[in-house]
């Protein structure tokens, strides 16, 4: 009987933490080769008996976290709500909108809301036409549509924003506007409240030190930076929260459409600052958001 996948994995596991002799592993693998079995590792578990640790999670989920729409083009997750606490996300980039229409209909009937992300202008009119509850972003290439009427998304006063956990999404320059609005329209669609601070880069820092009494009520921060991409790593120097850094392709040609800012981002000597892809708003929105929510939800919990 040959050694059982797991087994090797665990030994592996304990040889890497000190917690066994190299040798053992070297007498599991001979034994694999030769087909014979070392008794300190042996189990008197026949393997048709043995049970795929994968196969056993999925056996422990509920109806719910399993539930999978099978439609042409597209098997929907639509336990990931119940998994992950938020369902999946439509990309829209070189899908037909009648496959696109099939899984947003999917999700609405199964109580989710829905949001398409890089879906061009000519699409999203089609799909507006069959779900009137939409609302389509140009500027972030988003369409979010949900149960009742999905709405422009909504910014909190600064009166507001101090009685609350909230996400402030933030650009370095006017040009990063479109991947904020994506970072913004991720937020709205996971029910996150949110500030806007924008055109505040690092070529004018008065304008930074000006909105920090503000953006320090936030409980994360976004920062869309093109050019040089210094701006996260400036404000990881000032506030005390994650700061998701998002580069954006906006610069001449030695920014190498963005990763010029990638690389300085990735390469920040602050601490609180991750760095998520190259124009990747919903990424830097989604990490966000799902910081806020759990806030929320523990504030909630404390409320209870």
């Amino acid at each position: 009987m040959t050694l059982p996948s797991p087994a090797l994995a665990k030994l592996l596991s304990q040889v890497l933490a000190s917690e066994a002799p190299i040798s053992d592993l070297i007498s599991a693998i001979q034994a694999i080769q030769t087909g014979s079995q070392p008794s300190s590792i042996c189990t008197s578990t026949p393997e048709k008996d043995l049970v795929d640790p994968l196969d056993a999670e999925v056996a422990e989920m509920t109806e719910a976290e399993r539930s999978v729409f099978s439609t042409p083009g597209a098997n929907v997750d639509l336990g990931r709500k119940y998994r992950c606490g938020f369902g999946e996300v439509i990309y829209g980039e070189g899908k037909e909108p009648d496959l696109i229409a099939r899984i947003i209909q999917s999700q609405l009937d199964a109580g989710q809301n829905a949001l398409v992300t890089r879906i061009d202008h000519s699409a999203a009119e089609t799909l507006l036409g069959a779900f009137t509850a939409g609302y389509y972003n140009s500027f972030a290439r988003t369409l979010r549509v949900e149960q009742h009427s999905a709405e422009r998304v909504r910014y909190l006063s600064s009166e507001e924003a101090e009685k609350q956990i909230h996400a402030a999404v933030v650009t370095a320059g006017s040009t990063d506007r479109c991947v904020a609005e994506e970072v913004s329209e991720t937020l709205c669609w996971m029910g996150i409240p949110q500030r806007r601070f924008e055109d505040i880069g690092v070529a004018g820092p008065q304008r930074l030190i000006g909105a920090l009494p503000e953006l320090r009520q936030a409980s994360v921060v976004v920062v869309a930076a093109g050019m040089e991409g210094a701006l996260p790593a400036v404000m990881g120097g000032y506030l005390s929260v994650p700061i998701f850094a998002v580069p954006t392709s906006v610069g001449y040609g030695a920014n190498f459409g963005g990763v010029s800012a990638l690389l300085s981002m990735l390469n920040t000597c602050a601490s609180n600052v991750s760095v998520v892809n190259i124009d990747s708003g919903f990424k830097g929105g989604y990490l966000a958001g799902l910081v806020a929510n759990q806030l929320i939800q523990l504030k909630h919990t404390m409320l209870a």
